[in-house]
C-alpha cells in the first residue's frame, strides 16, 4: 500500500481550493498577479496532523494571515460494531503566511492552535486545547507565470516543495483509549515530513489549480506512529469585477484523501486507515490588499478507520492581507 501511495504522490493531482485575484479585467499589465490557497484537510490524524493543516501557496503573492477551521465527525466509542456513536468536533485557529526568499524560492508557515472536543452516549465529553504542530514548507518555482511569453494566452505555473512539521503540539495516548478515532490528539508526537507538487493554470478571470501532498510520518517517543497520508484535489474558480479595488471570487473543487494504518510498537492499528473522497464550495471576496473567504467541504465518499470513523463537514474561514 505504501508503494502504491508513493506512486501515486508522484503523478496524482490533489487536494486545494484555489483563490484568483488579478488586475481589471480589461487591463494588460504583464505584473498581474495570479495565485492559489492550497488546503490540506486532514481526517484520520486531523489534529495530529496540525488539525487541518493549510499552505498558502501563491504563485506570485506573498501574504499573511489568519484562519479557522471547523471540521465535524462522528466515530465509534469503541472496536465493536454496536458502539455508540460519539460527535467530535475539531477547532482550529491558523497564523500563516508565504514570505519569499528569492525570485524562485518561498517558504510556506503555519502554526496552528487547537480547541477540540467530543461528546460520548452517557453524556460525559471530553475537551483539549493547546498548540499544534508548526509546519514549514517550501517551494522551488519551476516554471512561474512570467516566464511564459504569453500575455493574452493561458498561463501556467509549476511548483514543488517539500517540509516537516515538528512535534510542538502534545500526543496523549489516553485520549485513544476506548474510542477508534485515534485523531483526537494536539499533535502526533513526531517529526513528520512532506512533498508537495502545485499546478496552476489561468486564462482571462478563469483559472484552474491541481496539487499533490505526501507526508511521511515517523513513530513518536510513545512508540506510536500515525500512517503517511496522500492528499490530493483540482479546483476551478472565476473572478468577477465589481470595480477596478473590488472583485468576488467563487471556488468549486473536489478533493481526496488517503491514510496508510496507523502502528503501535510496531504493530498495526486495527480500524485505522482508509480514504475520503470530498465536493467542495466556496468564495473569497477582494479588496485593494485584503481577502476574505469562506470554503465548505462535505464527504461524497468515505471509508476511513473500517467504517467507525465519518466525516460530517468542514467549513474554513480567512483574513489575509497581501504583503
Amino acid at each position: 500500500m505504501k508503494k502504491l501511495i508513493i506512486v501515486m504522490s508522484l503523478f496524482g493531482i490533489c487536494n486545494a481550493f484555489a483563490v484568483h485575484k488579478t488586475a481589471p479585467k480589461d487591463s494588460l499589465d504583464t505584473t498581474t498577479k495570479h495565485f492559489s490557497f492550497y488546503d490540506f484537510c486532514d481526517t484520520c490524524g486531523c489534529s495530529g496532523n496540525g488539525g487541518s493543516m493549510g499552505f498558502g501557496t501563491g504563485l506570485d503573492s506573498n501574504f499573511a494571515g489568519v484562519r479557522y477551521i471547523s471540521q465535524s465527525y462522528r466515530s465509534r466509542d469503541g472496536i465493536f460494531n454496536d458502539s455508540p456513536w460519539i460527535d467530535e468536533n475539531f477547532n482550529t485557529v491558523q497564523a500563516w503566511g508565504k514570505v519569499p526568499l528569492s525570485k524562485r524560492m518561498l517558504i510556506n508557515a503555519i502554526v496552528p492552535y487547537h480547541f477540540h472536543n467530543r461528546s460520548f452516549a452517557d453524556a460525559s465529553s471530553q475537551n483539549i486545547k493547546g498548540l499544534g504542530d508548526i509546519t514549514v514548507l517550501g517551494f522551488y518555482k519551476v516554471l512561474a507565470r512570467q516566464d511564459s511569453i504569453m500575455v493574452i494566452k493561458p498561463q501556467h505555473s509549476l511548483q514543488i516543495g517539500g517540509g516537516v512539521k515538528l512535534p510542538t503540539g502534545s500526543y496523549d495516548r489516553a485520549n485513544n483509549t476506548g474510542s477508534v478515532n485515534t485523531s483526537f490528539q494536539l499533535g502526533t508526537g513526531s517529526w513528520d515530513y512532506l512533498a508537495a507538487i502545485n499546478y496552476g493554470l489561468v486564462h482571462n478571470n478563469w483559472g484552474l489549480s491541481a496539487m499533490i501532498n505526501y507526508t511521511f510520518k515517523t513513530q513518536n517517543s510513545k512508540d506510536y506512529q500515525f500512517g503517511n497520508q496522500l492528499n490530493y484535489g483540482v479546483n476551478t474558480y472565476k473572478t468577477y469585477y465589481v470595480s477596478d479595488a473590488f472583485a468576488i471570487t467563487p471556488i468549486v473543487g473536489v478533493g481526496g484523501e488517503i491514510y496508510d494504518t496507523d502502528e503501535s510498537y510496531g504493530l498495526t492499528v486495527l480500524n485505522t486507515g482508509g480514504t475520503v473522497f470530498l465536493g467542495k464550495l466556496g468564495a473569497e471576496v477582494n479588496y485593494n490588499r485584503y481577502s476574505m473567504g469562506v470554503i465548505s467541504m462535505l464527504p461524497i465518499q468515505q471509508n476511513l478507520n473500517e467504517g467507525r470513523v465519518e466525516v460530517k463537514n468542514r467549513i474554513a474561514v480567512y483574513l489575509n492581507i497581501n504583503i
